[in-house]
């Protein structure tokens, strides 16, 4: 049996002003995820909580690498049954909640694809690959919110 699978990331701060945390508007909520042989991204905080609105926050990486998961399956299914994929565009939304002490969560997230297929392919069967995907895709099976799906179809 293969040995599980291993991620890592270095994460590292950038905010420091000067002062660093001495107060609590005194720093930049902005960091840099470095994983190896890959470009860094660079990030902040929600715009809400003080972040640069120019960048990335963890809330848009978590719902990115939902989709991202999602599409990267579902393009692997459909190449296994036939269908003919040639376009794939996703705009998921993810719902939150705040609780009084400034804590969050996901409630849901709703993805959104839409997919261009080559005419004549059994768009039912396209449709049913999104059910399937949730049975694969790493980042699906490890949140705890629920996740719908809202695909569309173009034949070309």
């Amino acid at each position: 049996m293969p040995p599980p699978p291993t991620f890592t990331a270095q994460i590292a701060w950038t905010g420091d002003r000067g002062e660093g945390t001495r107060r609590y508007r005194g720093y930049d909520r902005s960091w840099s995820i470095a994983t190896p042989t890959k470009l860094p991204i660079h990030c902040s905080n929600d715009p809400m909580l003080g972040g640069d609105p120019t960048k990335p926050n963890p809330e848009d990486m978590l719902l990115a690498s939902l989709a991202g998961c999602h599409m990267l399956w579902y393009l692997h299914l459909a190449s296994t049954v036939g269908i003919i994929v040639r376009g794939y565009e996703d705009t998921p939304i993810g719902i939150g909640e705040a609780g009084p002490r400034g804590e969050g969560r996901f409630l849901s997230a709703t993805l959104r694809p839409r997919i261009t297929v080559e005419r004549g392919a059994d768009l039912a069967q396209a449709d049913a690959l999104h059910h399937k995907v949730s049975e694969f895709c790493f980042i699906a099976r490890s949140v705890n919110f629920p996740i719908s799906y809202e695909a569309t179809y173009a034949e070309i």
